[in-house]
C-alpha cells in the first residue's frame, strides 16, 4: 500500500509529526489489568464530573460548559482538582507511544488530550522537552510554559536546543497539572489562534514542510477542528487521519479541506501493517 509506505518514509525522515487525540487512551487501557481511564473522550470526562459534582441539565453533557460552571460557582481549584484526579491513574503508554518515542528523528510530537503517557513513552530519552498550553484563568497573560524532560519550568529558547518537542496544546497533567477545559479557557486562546498568538514559535518552526499524522483523534467538535486547523497552519499539503468511525459530516469536509487523507483502520491494524507492530501484546517495552 503506497500511503503506508509514504507515512513510513516520512516518519523515518522526520518529515511526519504525529498527532495524538484520546483515542490513544484506549490502547494504554489494554496494557495492563484494571479499569479503563476515566477520559478517554470529552464524553466520558464529563460523565464522571457530572456524577460527582452536580451541574444543571442542559449542560451535563457539553465538557467546556460543565467545567465553566463548576469554575464559576465552586471556583477554579475544583476544576483542576478533578482533573488532576481523573488524569492522575497509573497507566503505561501502549507499544504505539514507545513506537513513537523511539523514532530516531522525532523534531515534533504533538499531544491534544490531557493524559501523560508521551512524557512516560520519551522518558527513556534524554533530549526532549515539553511545551504545553495554560490556561489564562491561573496563568494571566501567558499561552504555554516550558519545562524540561525533568519536568523544570525552563525559558522558552531552551526549546531550540530539543532535538524532540513535545507540543501539547490543552495541556497535560504532567508536570504542573495545566488544563485548558472550561468555556473561557478555550475562548481565550480560539480569539488569538487565527493568527497564531497561541502557537509557540518553536512549533510554528518544527511544523513548517512536514505532513501530520494524526491517531485516536476526532474532529467532530468546532474546537477540535481549530486546533489541529491552525496547528497544521503552513505545514506540508498531505496528512493523513488513521479514522475507523464513520466520519461526520463536519469531520468530511475538514477532511477534505485539509487535504488529509483517511485510512479507515483501527489503529491496532494500522500499525501492524506500518511496522509490524502488536499493539494488543500486554508484553510491552521498553
Amino acid at each position: 500500500m503506497q500511503t503506508l509506505d509514504d507515512i513510513r518514509v516520512a516518519l523515518n525522515r522526520g518529515c511526519a509529526v504525529p498527532y495524538l487525540g484520546p483515542g490513544m487512551l484506549a490502547l494504554a487501557a489494554q496494557a495492563g489489568p484494571g479499569d479503563p481511564p476515566p477520559g478517554m473522550s470529552a464524553e466520558a470526562l464529563v460523565g464522571r464530573l457530572t456524577t460527582r459534582i452536580s451541574v444543571p441539565h442542559k449542560i451535563r453533557n457539553n465538557l467546556g460548559a460543565a467545567t465553566q460552571f463548576i469554575e464559576n460557582f465552586k471556583h477554579r481549584k475544583t476544576v483542576r482538582a478533578f482533573m488532576t484526579e481523573a488524569f492522575g491513574v497509573e497507566l503505561r503508554p501502549s507499544t504505539v507511544h514507545y513506537w513513537l518515542a523511539s523514532q530516531p528523528s522525532l523534531p515534533l510530537l504533538i499531544h491534544a488530550w490531557y493524559d501523560d503517557l508521551p512524557q512516560r513513552a520519551l522518558a527513556a530519552r534524554a533530549d526532549w522537552g515539553v511545551v504545553q498550553g495554560v490556561s489564562q484563568a491561573e496563568h494571566a497573560g501567558a499561552w504555554v510554559q516550558y519545562f524540561s524532560a525533568s519536568g523544570v519550568p525552563v525559558q522558552p529558547d531552551m526549546a531550540e536546543t530539543w532535538p524532540s518537542l513535545l507540543y501539547q496544546p490543552i495541556g497535560s497533567v504532567s508536570p504542573a497539572a495545566n488544563f485548558l477545559v472550561s468555556d473561557s479557557d478555550f475562548v481565550e486562546v480560539l480569539t488569538e489562534i487565527d493568527i497564531q498568538t497561541p502557537i509557540p514559535p518553536a512549533v510554528q518552526e518544527r511544523r513548517a514542510g512536514r505532513s501530520f499524522l494524526f491517531l485516536g483523534c476526532r474532529f467532530a467538535s468546532q474546537i477540535e477542528r481549530s486546533f489541529a486547523r491552525q496547528i497544521m497552519k503552513r505545514s506540508s499539503d498531505r496528512h493523513w487521519a488513521v479514522l475507523p468511525e464513520t466520519p461526520t459530516r463536519n469531520e468530511e469536509r475538514f477532511l477534505a479541506e485539509q487535504n488529509i487523507e483517511r485510512i479507515p483502520l483501527p489503529i491496532a491494524v494500522f500499525m501492524s501493517l506500518l511496522d509490524g507492530l502488536a499493539v494488543a501484546s500486554a508484553a510491552i517495552a521498553p
